[in-house]
């Protein structure tokens, strides 16, 4: 009963505002804020370890990308052509699809591969021609070095990747003799 009682004169104090009670309420008031404030930072906190979850040799590079560039084909000529990326990134798995196209030239390039230790491998293949091979060479951090080879063909691709930019030069010894592509998201 004494509890009862003691209960019911802290109360009584409460409702009448005095001193202790609004000291209590301000107190009240910044606990409520510093919660609100933590339980937002680790929102955030969560939010931007999702990006840190994507690393590895591809982080970065996941996404839809777009751009221009140039193709010089097999008789010496150029043409602009006008590109769209897409990349899958998946730890040490990427899925790349590759699509550019001129007024006279089209390509869709698509490729597999995945990082052991900064060593790419994979396979490829190019679906308006209807070619296909392997990927070898060597890269981390966005900046790729790689020979797509198929029999009869080779071509070395340079891909570079720099926050929401990316450079894409291909070289080959067939039908197009190269190109040069930049990219952004």
């Amino acid at each position: 009963m004494g509890h009862q009682q003691a209960y019911l004169a802290a109360d009584a104090g409460r409702q009448r505002g005095g001193k202790a009670n609004k000291a209590f309420d301000g107190l009240a008031n910044i606990i409520g804020r510093l919660l609100v404030a933590a339980a937002f930072l680790f929102v955030a906190c969560l939010a931007t370890s999702s990006g840190y979850a994507q690393s590895g040799p591809f982080a970065g590079m996941a996404g839809n990308w777009a751009g221009g560039g140039a193709i010089t084909l097999d008789d010496g000529s150029k043409e602009r052509i006008r590109c769209r990326a897409s990349y899958s990134v998946a730890g040490i798995n990427m899925t790349m699809t590759l699509t550019c196209a001129s007024d006279s030239y089209r390509f869709v390039l698509q490729a597999n591969v995945v990082d052991q230790g900064g060593a790419v491998s994979g396979t490829w293949s190019e679906s308006t021609r209807n070619a296909s091979g392997t990927i070898q060479g060597r890269g981390g951090g966005g900046n790729f070095e790689v020979t797509a080879s198929s029999g009869g063909f080779n071509a070395s691709i340079s891909l570079r990747t720099a926050g929401n930019r990316q450079s894409i030069a291909m070289r080959a010894d067939s039908q197009f003799r190269g190109a040069s592509i930049a990219l952004s998201r």
